[in-house]
């Protein structure tokens, strides 16, 4: 599989470019690709492609946000919550290119690549993909070190068996749209102290389909799918984090009257941990211990995650917020081999509720210059002042 480019690279723009810096980039370089301008030109429709992809991405400032933090895997977003909507940006192709290309530039652009004022009768079909679909996953630290499989009832639009999707009853047939001609677009010139222009819009009495049908069907209403409940499973990789998400290909929202599935996106979500918390793919351990084995040295039995215990050697002397780091027992990095570290910080645990034997051989101790706690240094003016003698 080919390596994308860039997308700030494809359009010719800095990162820090503004909105308005990217739509007219675009702009630019898709009226000089557009296939209608260069027919039978296989490298000009590719190029087409890319850019209106680029496009769709860096106009939007939450897919751009995404794009800015996780590249191209960060990008297959869109979506809504339930049957909302999205874009499948591993399925780009001509069709979702010239559909961007006419949603922000319609008529404009096309008197750019055609002269002015050319108009297409091509009688068409519209297929119209189904939403993405957006849902939450919560995973524990232990099925995150792991990886896991969870299987996930979720609510989509699914294709209707009456009509096999089609939107229509058995023995009705489609015809071509009366008003648009079958192009779903309908076009207009008007004329202004500027000079004459073309709007285009899309065709109300057929949706853009290009096409009617004479008896809708009665199940789903025309529109070829329903609602309806899906038992999904979805492979979680080892070291996801929250904010990554895995796309499940064909398993959203059913398109209208027979088009091609969204996809699912399911977010993930870390659940709080008992006794660790993750940094990066790092964890963190507070580990108490006494003060005995913080003073005299030791050794002690450390908990880890998904693995059993370590024993961790504890020097004499071992003050409070020590810490000792364990590797490679942290968390699998998501893209590469090996895991991070263990952090294991010491806290020095004071008991309470002494005997009076306790608090007496404390108390023996506590007059040892050893168990004497040492002073704050004196400040500068301090020892002036006792230099000086005031």
């Amino acid at each position: 599989m080919a390596t994308k480019r860039d997308y700030y690279e494809v359009l010719g723009v800095e990162r820090s470019a503004s909105e308005e810096d990217i739509k007219k980039a675009y702009r630019k370089l898709a009226v000089q690709y557009h296939p209608d301008k260069n027919p039978g030109n296989k490298a000009a429709e590719e190029k087409f492609k890319e850019i209106s992809e680029a496009y769709e991405v860096l106009r939007d400032p939450d897919k751009r946000a995404k794009y800015d933090r996780f590249g191209h895997v960060g990008v297959g977003v869109g979506a809504q919550e339930g049957y909302g909507g999205g874009f499948d940006f591993s399925t780009f192709d001509l069709s979702d290119a010239l559909r961007t290309f006419m949603r922000d530039f319609g008529g404009f652009g096309l008197e750019e690549i055609f002269g002015g004022g050319g108009t297409s009768t091509r009688t068409r079909t519209q297929v119209y993909r189904g939403e993405d679909l957006q849902i939450k996953l919560k995973l524990t630290l232990e099925e995150i070190a792991s990886g896991v499989e969870k299987k996930i009832k979720i609510k989509r639009m699914q294709k209707c068996t009456e009509c096999s999707g089609s939107g229509s009853e058995k023995g009705s047939s489609k015809k071509v749209c009366p008003r648009c001609q079958g192009s779903g677009q309908i076009r207009q010139v008007r004329r202004s102290l500027f000079g004459q222009f073309m709007s285009v819009t899309t065709c109300g009495n057929c949706g853009g389909e290009g096409y009617v049908v004479d008896r809708p069907c009665l199940t789903c209403q025309g529109e070829g799918r329903v609602k309806g409940e899906s038992l999904i499973s979805v492979k979680i990789p080892a070291g996801v984090s929250t904010g990554n998400y895995i796309p499940i290909r064909g398993a959203g929202n059913s398109g209208p009257k027979g088009g091609p599935a969204g996809d699912v996106l399911v977010f993930i979500e870390e659940e709080q941990h008992s006794l660790f918390r993750r940094r990066d793919d790092d964890l963190i351990l507070d580990f108490p211990i006494g003060f005995p084995l913080a003073a005299a040295g030791g050794e002690v039995e450390i908990p880890l995650l998904n693995e059993g215990k370590a024993r961790l050697k504890i020097p004499s002397g071992t003050q409070s917020g020590k810490v000792f780091r364990l590797r490679s027992k942290g968390i699998p990095h998501l893209h590469g081999s090996g895991r991070g570290d263990l952090l294991v910080r010491i806290t020095v645990w004071v008991p309470t509720n002494l005997s009076s034997e306790e608090k007496r051989i404390l108390d023996e101790l506590s007059k040892k210059n050893n168990f004497q706690a040492p002073q704050p240094g004196k400040s500068f003016l301090e020892r002036l002042r006792e230099i000086l003698g005031v």
